[in-house]
């Protein structure tokens, strides 16, 4: 009998138990991966929306450059700051990062 259905047979006679044993870790790293960075990327990713869709007027927030200013536009996926001695800049709505409490440009 040739070596290889010996192996086949043994896998028969073991039975189905075997490829689920084996797939076990591999099912178990995927969902390790799926609880520790994609669920929580999510959750992180549906605060920021959650933000950019209740920017208003006059909210004072920093961008992802690091840039502070006041909301003095809103627009589809723009958003234009005051960033001081009344010089206005343009931004995508996606680079406004943090929403800074009331007063916090003045404090600086």
């Amino acid at each position: 009998m040739p070596l290889f259905a010996t192996a086949h047979a043994q896998d028969a006679a073991a039975g189905g138990g075997g490829a689920l044993l084996q797939m076990l870790p591999l099912l178990l790293i995927i969902a390790l991966f799926y609880f520790m960075l994609i669920r929580p990327q999510q959750r992180k990713a549906k605060q920021h929306r959650q933000m950019l869709g209740a920017l208003e007027k006059g909210n004072e927030v920093v961008t992802a450059g690091g840039v502070l200013g006041r909301v003095v536009a809103i627009h589809d996926n723009f958003v234009t700051l005051d960033v001081g001695n009344g010089v206005q800049t343009t931004f995508q709505k996606q680079s406004i990062q943090t929403l800074l409490p009331k007063g916090t440009i003045e404090g600086i």
